[in-house]
């Protein structure tokens, strides 16, 4: 699969992941909404630092504020949101190939 596909398909799925957890802020009893909340969170972070902003503008996709869920990182849907943005963030980069 090329890059450009490949950089679709995650940009799509950060766009599922961000419709279907749409206000997990008030759901703190389904840390599964968090954790897939911080997965995109951190998909994005890494595209982002790989130089893919203006590719996540374009898909109209606007991440969180950074500490979004700072208050409650202690709390057990805070550490499942925390868990899912290191793991996207981690993921992203090895489905690309470990390269921009």
């Amino acid at each position: 699969m090329r890059s450009e596909e490949i950089l679709e398909r995650l940009l799509q799925l950060a766009a599922r992941l961000y419709a279907e957890t749409e206000g997990f802020e008030q759901r703190s009893e389904d840390a599964q909404l968090w954790y897939n909340r911080g997965y995109a969170n951190g998909m994005l972070t890494r595209l982002a630092e790989l130089g893919y902003a203006e590719y996540i503008r374009r898909a109209d996709i606007n991440p969180d504020r950074e500490g979004v869920v700072a208050d409650q990182a202690l709390l057990p849907w805070g550490k499942a949101y925390t868990h899912g943005y290191e793991v996207g963030y981690r993921e992203t980069l090895e489905v690309l190939g470990g390269q921009p």
